[in-house]
């Protein structure tokens, strides 16, 4: 991936923290707009548009900050999953002017096209069963992270109730990364999200970001609030966006 300046003038404003970004697919554009159950609760602000209409390119990462401590956060690997995605560009914004004490890599639309169409699915895949899968979106993914030498990974999803874990919570495991488990105790003591420990990554399911992250040695959690699927539940943006705060905080941001 090639890093590039984001120009101020392509946002309308200057920032006190360095913004860079790169695309990490070519392949998965698509038009939030639309998605009205995503759109309409967008502010189209200079940076929300801006964030927008580079996902009609493809999957885009965001680089804020210079610092050799790295971390990453992730949201709409299942297209359908609504309110991380709202959060992440809430959380964009915020960490253009926060105290950065490290880089910190944004993904907010993991797969445009399915957030486009409102499914789980990218390329016939559920994109976090399949990033053990060379070529899938999300194996590209976790490669591309994979290159910028992050110290950790969080993945950010809704679950509805009558679904897997049906309730908010804070996935993590042990084996063979204990920091995975540390983490999500911290995000859960912050935040009141249920911790849901696995002894080890890729148990009970496998090609998950954040298992397959743990399995390559960087220590990863996946965050979930309730919403039903293809719609956001009010308050669940605002949950989400507290599941990401407190993973920053982890790290004193």
């Amino acid at each position: 991936m090639k890093f590039e300046k984001v120009l101020s003038k392509e946002l309308g404003n200057t920032f006190k923290n360095s913004l860079k970004m790169a695309y990490i697919s070519t392949d998965s554009g698509g038009y939030i707009s639309k998605n009205e159950n995503l759109f309409n609760f967008i502010t189209l602000n200079s940076i929300n548009k801006f964030v927008l209409k580079k996902a009609l390119l493809g999957t885009a990462i965001y680089k804020f900050g210079d610092f050799d401590e790295k971390i990453a956060l992730i949201s709409g690997i299942h297209g359908n999953e609504l309110p991380p995605q709202i959060a992440s560009l809430l959380l964009f914004e915020e960490l253009l002017n926060v105290n950065l004490k490290c880089c910190v890599y944004l993904i907010p639309f993991a797969s445009p096209f399915a957030s486009m169409n409102n499914t789980r699915r990218f390329d016939s895949k559920d994109l976090n069963r399949s990033a053990f899968i060379e070529g899938s979106l999300s194996n590209e993914i976790l490669n591309g992270i994979g290159t910028l030498n992050v110290k950790a990974i969080a993945d950010f999803h809704a679950t509805a109730r009558n679904s897997n874990p049906g309730n908010e919570s804070i996935f993590c495991s042990r084996v063979p990364t204990g920091e995975s488990f540390k983490i999500a105790q911290h995000i859960s003591n912050k935040s009141g999200s249920e911790l849901i420990e696995n002894e080890k990554a890729g148990f009970p399911f496998d090609g998950a970001i954040e298992d397959e992250s743990n399995l390559r040695g960087i220590p990863a959690i996946t965050c979930e609030v309730v919403s039903p699927f293809g719609n956001i539940k009010i308050g669940s943006v605002e949950r989400s966006f507290i599941q990401m705060k407190s993973f920053l905080s982890y790290f004193s941001i």
